[in-house]
């Protein structure tokens, strides 16, 4: 099971970005979708999470900004991110609570990370 992040780059304060990350391989289902960030010098915090019935969670700092939605269909789950400021800068990781075939606990994987970086 592989998850796989894009859409980060640099963008200047006020601008839009959008990142994806799918998931691959061979897995019974994907329950909790979500993201989280490291900014430089700072520990991974949570941005978002999405549950398979898309019910949304959001960190204070980006509600209002961000939004969260996911594709099951195509085992995807996206971030749209508006108004971007300087301080949304960092690795933006996407995360996966999937249940592989075979198996009956859930277990977390993650994708390995794309760049925001907001700066005029």
């Amino acid at each position: 099971v592989q998850l796989q992040a894009s859409g980060g780059g640099l963008v200047q304060p006020g601008g839009s970005l959008k990142l994806s990350c799918g998931a691959s391989g061979r897995f019974a289902t994907i329950n909790d979708m979500g993201w989280y960030r490291q900014a430089p010098g700072k520990e991974r915090e949570l941005v978002a999470t999405i549950t398979r019935g898309r019910s949304t969670n959001y960190a204070d700092s980006v509600k209002g900004r961000f939004t969260i939605s996911r594709d099951n269909a195509k085992d995807t789950v996206y971030l749209q991110m508006n108004s971007l400021k300087p301080e949304d800068t960092g690795v933006y990781y996407c995360y996966a609570d999937i249940r592989r075939l075979g198996t009956m606990t859930p277990m977390n994987y993650w994708g390995k990370g794309t760049l925001v970086t907001v700066s005029s």
